[in-house]
Order: structure tokens, then sequence, then C-alpha cells
């Protein structure tokens, strides 16, 4: 990756299909705390019309509908860009149809098996059961660093893992892949994937903090005032474990 150590390109995928549940909360989340830390942050909204930049430092991708999801797909396919962005070292974080689309395959809405990006090594289906909807409080994988993890989950799919995908974290309450292995979302060196809304960078501020750093590849960075997160943590984190 070329960039400077005060500046930060950050692209937002296709909004206009996949940013149904609130997730463009994660792209205000991550710039306001880049911004925090005296960055210049560059923001970049790439509608499905328009060709993936492969110049970005951090992609975000947001949950849809089936259908949209499927459309996401076929032109992610097609264009290629964000392929080659993680080619040349950028970071993707991606929520629910967006984890399912950077995977080998998924369900789509027409039932049938749709190509992903293949840049996670997870395969989705479609679960026959309840629905997987509610607070979730997992422990994020340990070599991240990071504290639990709260979300909310709401989802049909069922994400199973490869040999290079490791779990984003471990389900303390709710159903995360939904596979009954307790697995919630998955990731390698630059990418990752959860079924968590919230939209979850708002809940958990860190995992901003955890890309900013991989962008800028940096240790550390100067504190900001996170009470407000804070206090949204300790109330998600109540409402999980009193509904369970």
């Amino acid at each position: 990756m070329s960039m400077s150590q005060n500046s930060l390109r950050v692209v937002w995928v296709y909004p206009d299909l996949l940013s149904t549940y609130g997730d463009q909360g994660n792209v205000l989340v991550l710039e306001r705390r880049a911004r925090q830390r005296r960055l210049d942050v560059q923001r970049v909204d790439i509608r499905s019309d328009q060709p993936i930049p492969t110049s970005g430092d951090i992609y975000l991708i947001g949950g849809g509908e089936d259908r949209p999801q499927r459309l996401a797909a076929e032109r992610l396919r097609r264009d290629g860009g964000l392929n080659r962005a993680v080619a040349n070292g950028a970071i993707v974080f991606s929520v629910c149809a967006g984890y399912q689309i950077l995977g080998h395959e998924f369900i789509n809405d027409l039932g049938q098996r749709e190509q992903g990006l293949g840049l996670l090594d997870v395969i989705s289906t479609r679960g026959e059961g309840e629905r997987c909807v509610g607070d979730v409080l997992a422990d994020i994988d340990e070599p991240l660093g990071l504290p639990p993890l709260t979300g909310f989950e709401n989802h049909q799919g069922i994400t199973h893992l490869g040999p290079t995908a490791r779990p984003f974290a471990r389900v303390r309450y709710g159903n995360g892949n939904g596979t009954g292995d307790g697995f919630e979302g998955a990731y390698n060196d630059t990418v990752f994937g959860t079924y968590m809304h919230g939209p979850v960078m708002a809940r958990n501020p860190h995992i901003s903090d955890m890309l900013i750093k991989l962008a800028l590849d940096v240790n550390a960075l100067p504190p900001v005032d996170d009470r407000w997160y804070e206090a949204l943590r300790a109330e998600r984190i109540a409402a999980a474990t009193q509904s369970a």
C-alpha cells in the first residue's frame, strides 16, 4: 500500500444496493475516528454503476436484501476492482450480505448457488430453521486483541469456514454464523466479514481503530473520548445477556 502516515482513503462499496440495515453507520464511525486522530480522510462512495477504484486503503461493504445481493455479486465479479485492491494490500470489512459475497459462494434470491469473490474461505447456504435474529455477544478472536463483540444479527444464511479462514469471534449469546459451532464471522490477514449490524462499528469502535492501524501499519493510535461508545456498548451487552 502506498499511503502517507496522515491520510486515509475509505471506499464505501455499492451503497445503492448494500446499505439496507443502517450499515452506512460503519463508514461514519470510521471516518469520524480517523479525523479525531487528525488524519486526512477521503471518503469515496461507489455506486453499482461505477468502477471500483483499486487505490483505496479500507473498503466497507454493508448488508442487503437477496436480489440486491445477487446484483452486487455479479457486478463485483465483472468489475474485479475489489479483488485487485486486496491483492495490492487493501483492507476490507463486510457485513451480512457483503460477508457472504466475499466468500466462494452463497444462495441467491433464485435459490441458486451464486459465485462470490473468493476473498474469504467461506461458503454460505440457506438455513431451514428459524431466522437468526437478536442481540449477540461474542469474544473476538484472541490474536486480534479486541474486547468482546456486540451486535445485532438478522439473517437466514449459514456460513461455513474453510481451512484458511479464522472465525472473527466466538459466540457467548446468539447464533453467529448459524452452524452451531459457535463461530461468528471470518477473517484472513486483511479481509473481515461479520453478520453483526448495529451498526457494528458504533457498538465496537475498536474495530474501526483496528482497521485504521492496519491501513497505517502502526501499533497504536492516539486516544479519543469513548464515553458515548462505552455507554452504548454496556447497554447492548446487558440486552444480550438478559435476552439469553
